[in-house]
């Protein structure tokens, strides 16, 4: 038997059927926990927020368009934002933004993971390390942090402007290396 395609389980999921459901949150369930733990950085707290997540999935299936991106990438920007929320409501100190860069762009043992599983992360983390810092840092304090250019600017001491061409320019670059495209 053919696995059902991930658009198939999110019909399901529309209509709630609990199977379908159930099927979906196996296949993800280790990616979007991980980007919550990257996120987050405490077990209990990327718990919570890979639930959040799920049930977001569940409630918003029917308004998912195929047109406007994968499956995976409409989940995991569901996680991603959920867990900014997570840490911006947490009075507790967040991870340091540098300490999330360079876990993120960190060489990482293919043997220690499977392939399947995390090779999307792999491949965004082999073009984020190929980004200078200067490039790959407002990137990631403006994917995982939800700041602003006028917040990275603020915090480094640098023009606005600057934070916004470094940002322009980084992405573009990791647009260009990952092979992704505007349409």
């Amino acid at each position: 038997m053919t696995p059902l395609t991930d658009e198939s389980l999110l019909v399901g999921m529309a209509v709630g059927d609990q199977d379908a459901a159930a099927a979906f949150v196996r296949r993800y369930q280790a990616r979007v926990y991980g980007l919550a733990l990257t996120v987050v950085a405490i077990p209990a707290l990327a718990e919570e927020v890979a639930q959040e997540s799920f049930v977001k999935a569940w409630q918003h299936a029917a308004a998912y368009d195929a047109r406007r991106g994968r499956v995976a990438t409409w989940l995991l920007t569901i996680t991603r934002n959920a867990a900014i929320d997570a840490v911006r409501y947490r009075r507790e100190v967040p991870l340091d933004p540098d300490v999330l860069t360079a876990k993120l762009v960190a060489d990482q043992d293919p043997s220690a993971e499977p392939a399947d599983r995390f090779a999307t992360m792999d491949h965004i983390r082999g073009a984020l390390r190929q980004l200078p810092l200067e490039q790959s840092r407002p990137v990631v304090l403006m994917t995982f942090y939800g700041l602003t250019a006028k917040d990275i600017a603020e915090r480094d001491g640098l023009p606005v402007g600057t934070v916004k061409s470094r940002v322009r320019r980084g992405l573009g670059a990791l647009r260009d290396r990952l092979g992704a495209s505007d349409g």
